[in-house]
């Protein structure tokens, strides 16, 4: 990359996780030299697809395809969601070749039988887009025309989300290396760690592995001044964030290894009592969409005709 220019970093959030793009940008920040601007993409005008099983399964998993008309379909851009943390020079990921392709997304993904035996992990880890490079002057991507297509069942969610259908095979080059997203794990190679687990979320739960690393780099931007208590405590107000973070950041790292489970459990007893609940929006929407695909199922069933052999089937 040249000296003039910037690496421009959109990223994925909701207002739940507006503190949490703070500390990915200063986590970013600090590792690099660099020119970087980040964008948090917020509250977007994105239109819902008719069919509420192409639904968001957040309330920004459509803002990734955004990204080349908010860069003016000009110069390239990174896209990341907000639940992660970088350890390495941002240049690193900026510097992978496109090799004609026109986005970068991931290339493997590893320690499946770890990060799946942790405590609120799915059954599987699979391939995702939560960190792409993306050439802005070559993807005419409209988000309109994205949802119209769904909508005209062209494609689904799961084809658009997990297989970026939208490209042809030679546009998509798997060239981000998992350390890049990685995804619940951290070792000496990690360039980038994913929470990508919401209810293990270190502003969410007590118990996440690798969470003392995100509660480090808030410590860190407290004796900066980059941030303040009473941000957190805003945070934790709005029910955001869970109560007993401040006294994680305060504490936590001055705790025996070999008491750490019993700290945890304490300060989740803790939450429970004051009646905090994590991702409360998240899962509230959540609810809604499982309810209203279930009232479309029944619709479209209600509106099959009926046949004869419908009684023996």
């Amino acid at each position: 990359m040249t000296a003039e220019e910037v690496i421009r970093v959109y990223v994925g959030a909701d207002r739940s996780q507006l503190l949490a793009v703070a500390v990915l940008e200063h986590s970013i920040l600090r590792h690099t030299s660099a020119r970087v601007e980040v964008i948090p993409m917020i509250d977007l005008p994105v239109p819902q697809p008719e069919d509420p099983r192409n639904a968001q399964r957040t309330g920004f998993s459509f803002s990734r395809f955004c990204i080349p008309r908010l860069a003016g379909y000009c110069g390239r851009a990174i896209y990341m969601d907000a639940d992660m943390l970088v350890m390495r020079d941002i240049r690193n990921l900026w510097d992978i070749p496109f090799d004609g392709a026109k986005v970068i997304v991931q290339k493997e993904v590893k320690f499946q039988d770890a990060t799946t035996a942790k405590a609120g992990a799915p059954p599987s880890r699979k391939k995702q887009c939560a960190v792409m490079l993306l050439d802005c002057c070559r993807l005419d991507w409209a988000i309109e025309d994205i949802v119209t297509a769904m909508d005209e069942r062209r494609y689904d969610y799961d084809e658009l989300m997990s297989n970026l259908c939208i490209l042809d095979d030679a546009d998509v080059n798997f060239g981000v290396p998992f350390e890049w997203n990685s995804l619940e794990h951290w070792d000496s190679e990690t360039a980038l760690i994913h929470y990508t687990d919401m209810g293990t979320q270190p502003w969410v739960d007590t118990g996440n592995p690798f969470g003392q690393l995100w509660i480090d780099e808030v410590r860190l931007m407290l004796a900066e001044r980059k941030l303040t208590v009473a941000a957190i405590r805003k945070e934790i107000e709005l029910g955001y964030f869970r109560p007993s973070l401040l006294r994680d950041i305060k504490y936590r790292h001055r705790i025996p290894q070999r008491l750490l489970s019993l700290w945890d459990q304490k300060n989740t007893a803790s939450d429970a009592l004051s009646g905090y609940i994590k991702h409360r929006s998240v899962y509230d929407a959540k609810r809604k969409r499982q309810a209203a695909v279930a009232d479309h199922q029944k619709s479209l069933h209600s509106a099959r005709p009926f046949a004869p052999s419908d009684e023996l089937a």
